[in-house]
């Protein structure tokens, strides 16, 4: 435990006013079902079909998977907020929050750099696709996912523990977050902020300045390509991009600026811990002819033996 006399924190959250909690603990539990939901569906469907055999969507599974884990690390504690008068926190369950957090939310990102490489491969080297993407490479890229982000995540962690808190224990955000509790502790942490706006915030940019290149070099060898290749590869390449977009930009918002706009972070946050995850299920399975193939296979084959 970091040294300070403060063993618990309290969560202000995101409204004030208790008829909108009521209404947002409502609308935000739905979303999180939404969520469990979507994910589980896309992730199962992929499991019980062939569509696992493909190294697109064993990617794809595993980012379902990561975007349940990082939604429920926050999501409960956010809505039991919304209904609780006072809605507190222990030290060390907040350093676990802010961990997981992280843990979740980098390997999601690696995991979205992972695909684009997928992608680039199956689209710019079709011939060795097969040989580069096979499914021990595929392992290995996801365990190096996992590994990266564990690693990310036990900065932080090491960060904050070695700094005291002796002052007010409120919390301006839904959960425990880096800048958040760099703001309450009772030391000079501007050096800190300037480092983790370098690790999380230009890494973040700097990856996703890399992703929208590779899709830049994707899209303009794809205009070489038959009309019906172009267009199989435009929609999963599509989803794709959509998923970086709305992952990425809220995240950038988040941990770019100096760490004086909390009141703003824990919106933009709102963005890729809640809604991102909520809409990926949609994104990759709308727009998406072997996916919605897989689910009509994998769902109507349950219910015929259901029936017999």
């Amino acid at each position: 435990m970091g040294y300070g006399n403060i063993t618990e924190f309290i969560l202000l959250g995101l409204f004030h006013d208790e008829d909108v909690k009521a209404i947002c603990a409502v609308l935000f539990l739905l979303c999180y079902l939404a969520i469990l939901c979507g994910n589980l569906i896309v992730l199962l469907t992929i499991k019980g079909s062939q569509l696992s055999e493909q190294p697109m969507y064993f990617f794809l599974s595993y980012l379902s998977f990561m975007d349940v884990c990082f939604t429920s690390t926050v999501a409960p504690k956010f809505i039991i907020g919304l209904l609780v008068q006072c809605n507190t926190i222990s030290y060390n369950a907040c350093i676990a929050q802010m961990f997981y957090a992280h843990f979740f939310g980098a390997t999601e990102i690696f995991i979205l750099v992972v695909m684009a490489y997928d992608r680039y491969v199956a689209i710019c080297r079709p011939l060795y696709y097969m040989i580069t993407m096979s499914r021990q490479v595929c392992y290995i890229l996801v365990i190096g996912s996992v590994f990266g982000a564990f690693i990310h995540s036990l900065v932080h962690v090491l960060v904050i523990i070695r700094l005291p808190f002796c002052g007010t224990n409120e919390i301006d955000h839904y959960f425990c977050d880096i800048f958040p509790l760099l703001k309450l502790a009772c030391t000079e942490t501007r050096l800190l902020v300037i480092v983790i706006i370098t690790t999380t915030g230009v890494m973040s940019i700097l990856t996703f300045v890399a992703l929208v290149i590779s899709y830049i070099i994707i899209l303009s060898i794809l205009r070489t390509r038959s009309s019906e290749g172009r267009r199989k590869a435009l929609s999963t390449c599509g989803s794709h991009i959509t998923v970086v977009f709305m992952f990425f930009l809220p995240l950038i918002f988040t941990y770019v600026p100096m760490g004086d706009s909390v009141g703003d972070d824990k919106v933009f946050a709102l963005f890729y811990t809640m809604i991102a995850p909520l809409f990926n299920p949609l994104i990759y399975t709308l727009r998406n002819t072997d996916m919605k193939n897989a689910m009509r296979k994998v769902w109507c084959q349950d219910k015929l033996f259901e029936g017999k």
